[in-house]
């Protein structure tokens, strides 16, 4: 799992810039506590979806691959963050859940499409 953790690193950093900007660009105030009040949702959603994967695809696991696990991940970021958000009276505008659902599919799974590319090119030059 050691060698995974630069993937997990990345997709929580990557969360935390999403919420980063989101607050921004509402010019919300309280920076550090208002970015974890807006964060913890989906921080969480996206621990569901690596251990999700772990557990689904245990012996075939890989945190870098887009195929299960970005899916795996985005999606599991995006409904439980949701829903999270919504038990915990957060504002869930139909808008925001298809702002929050395109810019992490770009963050999430962008960053595993560039690695494939990335690797298969390495590869071919190989």
């Amino acid at each position: 799992m050691k060698k995974y953790f630069p993937a997990l690193a990345l997709d929580v950093v990557l969360v935390i810039v999403f919420c980063a900007i989101g607050r921004r660009s509402h010019d919300e105030a309280n920076a550090l506590t208002g970015l974890a009040t807006t964060a913890w949702p989906f921080l969480t959603g996206l621990a569901v979806g690596w251990l999700a994967t772990v557990a689904l695809y245990r012996d075939k696991f890989d945190g870098f691959l887009l195929v299960p696990t970005g899916i795996v991940v985005w999606l599991s970021t995006l409904v439980v963050g949701m829903l999270l958000r919504v038990v915990s009276g957060q504002g869930t505008a139909f808008s925001f859940v298809i702002v929050a659902g395109t810019v992490l599919a770009v963050f999430l799974l962008g960053w595993r499409a560039v690695a494939k590319i990335v690797t298969k090119s390495r590869a071919a030059t190989r």
